[in-house]
């Protein structure tokens, strides 16, 4: 049996012509040598240098989108999500260089009716440094993080991951679409596929990570195109302040919003970080977006008949580990 499945590959991209001469023609070289139907959707944000024309000389058959202006992370791949019309989406940045068989030991998660997603392994661009693997959360008070990164080398197991990287997440393109894809609530950048991978979760859907899948990242090749340091910080802080807001709920949305005060708020003031003013602003300034947003997350729980909350996606992507042979690491 065949288990292969065609695969739309959506690349954003801002600036960054040089890394998709550098690094698309290995895209094409791996989708090629699968064997599969495919194809490629550049979706570009807004850039100031030549990828638009680069794109349209050099890669002709590449679906092109062009924004208008510069719209962020999020409604920037949207917008190649709407047309993807494969049954799988890959969401690769323009900065990751796909190595030789990399779909190979992929397709079988998707024989597996409540798989979300798969990525792989992320390593640096030389040598074999892991930049990105399976994630485990934990929680520190009611504040979500990562305890650790995991991996195994027995090919047997199926590793649970906390959430897909947004630089190279192969994904049902049918509940891709239904979940509603990135929230733009994050634009640009920071949380959005953490907060997709969530969603998913929650609608009692699965995400995997195949070690045997190995991408290489140019670190720091995306960002950099922006801005300052602190406004970075305060859009990061921004963002998580987003994602828990979205899905925690009663009490302990309270709770939260009480620790943040006094952990992360007060503390930076004092010492004069002051950036952090601004993301927390933002929270209260946003609220009426973001009940929006929650409203939709709990349309879409309903819809599948799912009560799960964050805890419970916690709770089960922790258990998972019991009683498998990992090896644990912190980048």
């Amino acid at each position: 049996m065949d288990i292969r499945k065609s695969v739309s590959i959506v690349i954003p991209n801002y600036n960054g012509r040089h890394l998709l001469q550098e690094y698309l023609p290995y895209t094409y070289e791996v989708v090629a040598a699968a064997g599969i139907e495919y194809e490629i959707i550049v979706v570009d944000d807004g850039s100031k240098d030549d990828s638009v024309e680069f794109i349209r000389s050099a890669y002709p058959n590449v679906i092109l989108v062009v924004n208008a202006e510069n719209k962020g992370f999020s409604y920037t791949c949207n917008r190649g999500i709407e047309i993807a019309q494969h049954e799988l989406t890959l969401l690769l940045n323009s900065d990751v260089k796909l190595t030789h068989g990399y779909f190979d030991q992929q397709w079988k998660y998707f024989l597996r009716w409540d798989t979300f997603g798969v990525m792989g392994r992320i390593i640096d661009m030389e040598g074999d440094h892991i930049q990105d693997a399976a994630r485990v959360p934990k929680l520190n008070g009611f504040k979500l993080k990562t305890d650790f990164f995991y991996y195994t080398n027995n090919e047997k197991d199926r590793l649970y991951t906390f959430y897909l990287s947004g630089a190279n997440a192969l994904i049902s393109t049918e509940k891709l679409k239904q979940t509603g894809g990135f929230y733009e609530l994050f634009s640009p950048f920071y949380c959005e596929d953490m907060e997709l991978s969530v969603r998913a979760w929650r609608m009692n859907w699965k995400c995997y990570y195949e070690h045997n899948s190995v991408c290489r990242h140019k670190v720091s090749a995306s960002t950099k195109n922006y801005q300052t340091a602190k406004w970075v910080k305060s859009i990061y802080f921004r963002n998580r302040f987003y994602f828990h807001a979205l899905h925690l709920n009663g009490w302990a949305l309270k709770a939260w919003y009480l620790q943040i005060t006094i952990i992360d708020l007060l503390p930076k003031l004092l010492v004069g970080q002051t950036w952090i003013w601004k993301s927390y602003r933002e929270l209260f300034a946003n609220r009426a977006l973001i009940a929006q947003y929650k409203s939709k997350i709990n349309n879409l729980l309903h819809n599948n008949n799912s009560r799960l909350t964050i805890f419970d996606v916690v709770d089960k992507v922790r258990s998972s580990v019991y009683h498998k042979t990992i090896e644990r690491f912190k980048p």
